[in-house]
């Protein structure tokens, strides 16, 4: 068994909690876990985001020139089935990152002449800042709001903005962060926050050659492994940590059974890590801190989780290999 010592000071009564004070407080809970984690949305800092950038251009990561191929050769098709099943609408994309996929349908839309107003969400405030800086300089015609913050607060803010229908844009597999029974759990709070005949534009990445899934999250140039240990040197630098990189290994897993391409991080040695004063952790040596998922289904699971969570699946666009998939799902 682990030994874990937690001392945490008291909350001061009347003092408001701060983005630092959630990612303090979820970092301690992870790591004091049974099994220990950290929440993946902590990777975005604005070397997390520029790390990302760099694994989108590893040629072992394809998912992104999956998706980038179908925005790119179908994004008169699926802007044409927008306007089929939703009319008029505003765009709202979840973790929006640069929008280099996105702007594509973006651009088609305006083509089409639609009046929309895009709203891009994202946890990190670098995203939505250079969002903001550099797409109205690329399409000077777009109406932009950025959101800055956890999906489900931005989506309700969305909705007081508001009136039109949605489609609501989950692009690049994020959908695969989660596990298939809390991305069941996600979607389901998802269509709280939609009203029937909204859509949901969201990509998949399939079922495949295991080993062509493993070297997505294991490149050789070694930027995954990068991005993972982005979030114990975050940790160091904003919480007062003392992680010390050289005793961790970066280990990824795919299970083609299941489905789900896991990473860690191992302990390679006995030891102790504190966060600030009042909080020590002991890792075991081959201890692993599990750090994230990318969930890979096949088709006929997309649509058993749109059924299973309050949508209707209406089209689907896959690439040339069939690797990735668009699924378009309407709310009933």
């Amino acid at each position: 068994m682990r030994t874990t010592t937690v001392i945490q000071t008291p909350a001061t009564p009347g003092k408001r909690k701060t983005a630092s004070d959630d990612f303090y407080n979820d970092v301690v809970k992870g790591l004091t876990a049974p099994q220990k984690y950290l929440d993946p949305k902590y990777f975005y800092d604005a070397a997390g985001d520029q790390l990302f950038q760099q694994i989108m251009q590893c040629h072992e990561y394809y998912l992104t020139g999956c998706e980038m191929e179908i925005l790119s050769d179908q994004s008169a098709t699926i802007a044409a089935a927008l306007e089929k099943y939703a009319g008029t609408f505003d765009v709202v994309e979840l973790g929006a990152g640069d929008a280099t996929k996105s702007i594509r349908l973006l651009q088609q839309l305006h083509t089409n002449g639609i009046d929309y107003t895009y709203f891009p969400i994202d946890i990190s405030g670098n995203v939505i800042r250079q969002l903001e800086t550099t797409l109205p300089v690329k399409l000077p015609q777009l109406q932009l709001r950025g959101l800055n913050g956890e999906y489900f607060d931005m989506l309700q803010l969305v909705n007081g903005y508001s009136t039109k229908k949605k489609v609501l844009l989950f692009m690049g597999a994020n959908i695969g962060n989660f596990n298939m029974a809390t991305a069941r759990s996600f979607c389901q709070q998802l269509r709280q926050y939609l009203q029937p005949g909204d859509l949901l534009l969201t990509g998949f990445d399939l079922k495949k050659h295991p080993q062509i899934i493993l070297n997505a999250y294991n490149d050789s140039a070694g930027i995954t492994r990068a991005f993972n240990f982005n979030l114990l040197q975050r940790i160091n630098r904003e919480l007062q940590a003392d992680f010390n990189l050289s005793k961790f290994e970066h280990f990824p897993t795919y299970d083609p059974g299941t489905g789900a391409c896991k990473s860690y991080l191992v302990s390679l040695e006995q030891q102790a890590v504190h966060i600030g004063t009042d909080v020590s952790i002991t890792f075991r040596e081959n201890e692993a801190l599990y750090m994230e998922i990318s969930q890979k289904y096949t088709p006929e699971e997309t649509d058993q989780l749109a059924a299973q969570t309050g949508f209707k699946p209406v089209a689907r666009f896959f690439d040339s290999k069939k690797w990735f998939v668009d699924c378009l799902w309407k709310c009933i």
